[in-house]
């Protein structure tokens, strides 16, 4: 009768179920569970708390332990040097890791096969965050979180969210103590608590089985011992355990291990699983910007995008990790002793390293540009330099330390250095090139607005900022923000007036552009739908009157997968869906002198087919495919012969789309700039999860520019992000630029990836979103970007932008020339010069006169110069290495500008000669 028992996913809930292949040995477990003999999985987990001792929070032991037992729920204890499997938590169903700052790799492997089986986590301070790279990144999958950065001052506490968790008195839950910012690496990670400091961070963020409480947990001198036993037990209820149904530890001095035999045990009292095998083709990130499949939308006066970064399967898979790089403090206080292991000094000394040059490069780019200015500003550089050599020198004496295992010293002086490389980034003078500083405008952001008054100041507020192009979102969820003829109706928090016909006058004062982004194949979203006070799954304006424009999976539900607001689309292949769709865009371009059109959401719903999550059963879909292939789309699975068959014909409905679209488009305006954004995943996932197949949109030249998703709280995880947007391989007809978030990244950090951006290969960048262009933002941003006189735009002037950033390269050569700084041979400075200004005499005669012929001069020039630059620069880059990569990444700049200008040529007989 015993035949087998398998734990797997129940097809329409996701969440495991056992799964018996035998009907009687069901019913006899059924009836055992019945009568008391078994213990059903939720009631498993109402048993043993295991805490676990690390040599991190050794010194904080008894404070800790103390607060254990004031809880009176009976916890046991796991030294961190015995846990190295998950069957040394076998007794445990609730793991508590107060501060434990190092993880190894095999206890993060044992901590997952644990969480897989139904264990729960509680996680406090930066647990985690002296672990290796790797390590780190299993943990924030596995946490739905990570400790960010600690907050410099005393912070108050508040809990934001009472549906979380059960609340008796959510006043007990506040106090004023010095925690740490908890970031979210999960999409289904929600803040329970936030820091009320400025973006309201979360404080405490809440994970399918983990809670990450943002300080360290039952240190003296944090916070009270009433404060720290009141959110444990908070916590703890949430899995069901309380005084209720613990043993309760009386008169306990010390806590027992949690190896200890049960008395009574349960036959099975834990099932240790393997982890769940998930493949690299795991659902990608849903980032809060241009196509944010997650929003929080609390009222038709504010507009709050999710932190949310990644999603968990995407961690898991390694194709968007999220490895900080910058802004954590290497999880301890200042009273720890914890050593500081051979990896973590490499960690620690390259980011400081990478800090140290990019800061070197910033610095040499603001001296070279206020050379022979008037109102140089000397003092503030001068400090600059000072930051920077004394942080070479704490470079130096944090190794001295780490030899002498001076472990404190050495971090103290670590953070001392980096804190100072901050405080004194140069900031007060220009370092903008001629680039693409776009900035998304939210939809949210507009409504607020009210006015056509109100608006104009924020796009003051914008160009002040330096901004030169604007993203506006102009169709969201099927809702036009303007009064339209095509679409059934206006969204009703913008009715009374247009703030496309604002926005465009507003920004054409202000020598800025226009561009309208526009949802497109996303039709309906229940974040918004939530603010209308409308039903959660009304299908939007248009769905609701032609529910079979629609794509649904293969149960036929309209809304995708997503585990918050999510969303239904319109059916790609639907040839009335595609008319609707260009007629909303020829009613853009007609009556809008916009500069652009922005697509977005140009894709299928998220899917995983492996999990049989696919998405496009239409009645036109299913008709086509069928006619096409003589079987129903609805018939086959992953592995099917058809199967990558059905994935080309839907690329192929966007792929045609998109085609369609631009040349219709461009034939109203042929100066009109489209782009797109979109996500920056490895190509053959992105065409099977999504359907997004940008690269050929590139190829075909049917969009200008692409805009990636590259959304990184920090500069290391940008770096590795950013790489799509300039690989070598892509089609150099349309540029790529990176999307940089705002929300909840510290200002010095902004500064610092948009300096890493102008460092790339790279022409430019776009913010999101407007609604977090804080006044200490903008106020650095219009120091560092408003050059004194305008600059070209690289996608509607890609020859004069070569040139403006030719010369500002031979700027900061003569600056260091003059200096007698470049490490250079008379002879190779010769050349240089020589060579340099032929090629910037070509690179005139191109701006002066676009031409084929002329454009060949100016490429032959350059060409010539990259062969000869590192050789002359060999001596240079001994010492200054980094800083020659950035100069040969700006010379690859300029060629892809060229590149991309020679289309233009092409295409526009006007200027051909």
């Amino acid at each position: 009768m015993l035949r087998k028992i398998q734990w797997n996913k129940t097809k329409a809930s996701g969440k495991k179920a056992l799964i018996f292949s035998s009907k009687p040995l069901l019913k006899l477990l059924l009836s055992l569970i019945a009568s008391g003999f078994l213990i059903t999985p939720s009631h498993a987990l109402l048993g043993k708390v295991g805490v676990v001792k690390s040599p991190e929070n050794e010194n904080q032991w008894t404070s800790i332990r103390n607060r254990l037992l004031a809880t009176n729920i009976q916890f046991c204890l796991i030294e961190a040097e015995n846990w190295k499997t998950a069957e040394d938590l076998r007794n445990v169903r609730t793991l508590f890791l107060p501060n434990v700052a190092t993880i190894t790799g095999q206890q993060a492997q044992a901590l997952e096969t644990w969480v897989t089986g139904g264990g729960n986590l509680i996680v406090s301070g930066p647990t985690g965050n002296l672990s290796e790279s790797a390590v780190k990144d299993q943990l924030r999958a596995l946490f739905g979180a990570y400790w960010g950065f600690s907050n410099s001052n005393p912070s108050t506490i508040k809990v934001e969210q009472t549906s979380q968790l059960p609340l008796v008195n959510p006043d007990s839950l506040s106090d004023t103590l010095i925690g740490g910012v908890v970031i979210p690496s999960a999409i289904t990670a929600q803040p329970l608590a936030v820091w009320l400091t400025e973006n309201k961070p979360p404080a405490v963020i809440v994970h399918d089985r983990t809670i990450f409480l943002g300080w360290r947990w039952g240190v003296s001198g944090v916070t009270s011992a009433a404060f720290d036993v009141t959110w444990l037990k908070t916590v703890l209820n949430r899995y069901g355990i309380n005084e209720g149904n613990q043993l309760v530890a009386e008169n306990s001095v010390d806590i027992p291990p949690c190896n200890l035999v049960d008395v009574n045990p349960p036959q099975q009292p834990f099932p240790i699983l393997p982890p769940i095998y998930i493949p690299q083709s795991q659902e990608p990130q849903i980032e809060t910007g241009p196509d944010p499949s997650i929003e929080i939308e609390l009222s038709p006066d504010s507009y709050v995008p999710s932190s949310s970064p990644t999603l968990v399967s995407a961690l898991q898979s390694g194709s968007l990790r999220d490895r900080r790089s910058q802004g954590f403090n290497y999880g301890l206080d200042r009273n720890s002793v914890a050593v500081i292991s051979p990896q973590q000094a490499q960690t620690m000394t390259e980011e400081l390293s990478k800090l140290i040059v990019r800061f070197e490069s910033t610095l040499l780019a603001a001296q070279a540009y206020n050379q022979g200015i008037s109102d140089n500003p000397y003092v503030t550089l001068h400090q600059s330099q000072e930051a920077v050599n004394q942080a070479k020198l704490s470079l130096q004496n944090f190794q001295r330390l780490l030899n002498q295992r001076q472990y404190d010293q050495a971090r103290q002086l670590w953070l001392k250095a980096r804190r100072n490389l901050w405080d004194h980034y140069p900031t007060n003078t220009s370092l903008a090139q001629a680039e693409v500083r776009a900035m998304w405008l939210d939809r949210g952001t507009i409504v607020k607005t009210r006015s056509e008054a109100e608006l104009a100041v924020l796009f003051d507020r914008m160009a002040e900022a330096g901004i030169n192009t604007v993203f506006m979102e102009t169709i969201n969820a099927s809702y036009p923000i303007y009064p339209s003829r095509v679409a059934p109706e206006q969204n009703p928090l913008t009715k009374g007036w247009d703030p496309l016909k604002a926005a465009v006058k507003l920004a054409h004062e202000r020598n800025m552009e226009l561009h309208a982004w526009v949802w497109l194949f996303a039709a309906a979203n229940q974040g918004h739908n939530e603010v209308l006070e409308q039903p959660k799954d009304y299908l939007g304006p248009v769905l609701s009157r032609h529910p079979d424009w629609g794509i649904t999976d293969q149960d036929g539900n309209y809304f995708d997968k997503g585990p918050q607001f999510k969303k239904a689309f319109l059916d790609p292949a639907n040839p009335r869906v595609q008319k609707y769709l260009l007629s909303l865009l020829d009613e853009i371009a007609r009556n809008y002198d916009v500069d652009g059109i922005q697509f977005d959401y140009i894709r299928y719903p998220f899917q995983q087919p492996q999990n049989n999550q696919t998405f496009g059963y239409s009645k036109s879909s299913r008709y086509l495919f069928k006619e096409m292939t003589g079987v129903d789309p609805v018939e086959i699975t992953p592995g099917h012969p058809l199967w990558n068959q059905w994935t080309g014909f839907r690329i192929r409905q966007i792929d045609s789309f998109v085609a369609t679209a631009s040349t219709h488009l461009k034939q109203i305006n042929p100066e009109l700039i489209i782009s797109a954004s979109v996500f920056p995943i490895e190509r053959r996932d992105r065409l099977f999860r999504l359907q997004q197949n940008w690269e050929e949109w590139m190829e075909q030249e049917w969009v200008d520019m692409i805009v990636l998703m590259t959304y990184a709280l920090d500069t290391g995880n940008l770096e590795e992000r950013i790489k799509f947007a300039f690989d070598d391989s892509l089609p150099g007809s349309a540029l790529v630029i990176p999307g940089l978030r705002l929300l909840k990244v510290p200002d010095p950090v902004t500064i610092d990836q948009l300096q890493f951006v102008r460092n790339m290969p790279i022409s430019g960048f776009s913010l999101f979103a407007a609604e977090n262009l804080t006044p200490s933002l903008q106020r650095l941003l219009s120091r560092i970007q408003t050059p004194n006189n305008p600059q070209p735009l690289p996608y509607r002037q890609p020859f004069q932008t070569a040139l403006a950033r030719y010369q500002a390269l031979q700027q900061e050569w003569d600056f260091l020339a003059n200096k007698e700084q470049l490490k250079i041979d008379k002879n190779s400075l010769k050349k240089i010069d020589n060579q340099g200004k032929q090629l910037e005499k070509a690179l005139e005669q191109l701006a002066a006169g676009p031409s084929t012929n002329n454009l060949r001069i100016a490429q032959q020039s350059l060409r010539q110069f990259q062969r000869q630059f590192p050789n002359w620069m060999s001596n240079h880059k001994q010492v200054y290495s980094y800083q020659v990569q950035v100069w040969e990444n700006r010379l690859v700049t300029l060629d892809k500008l060229l590149v991309y200008g020679e289309s233009k040529i092409v295409n526009n007989p006007r200027i051909r000669p």
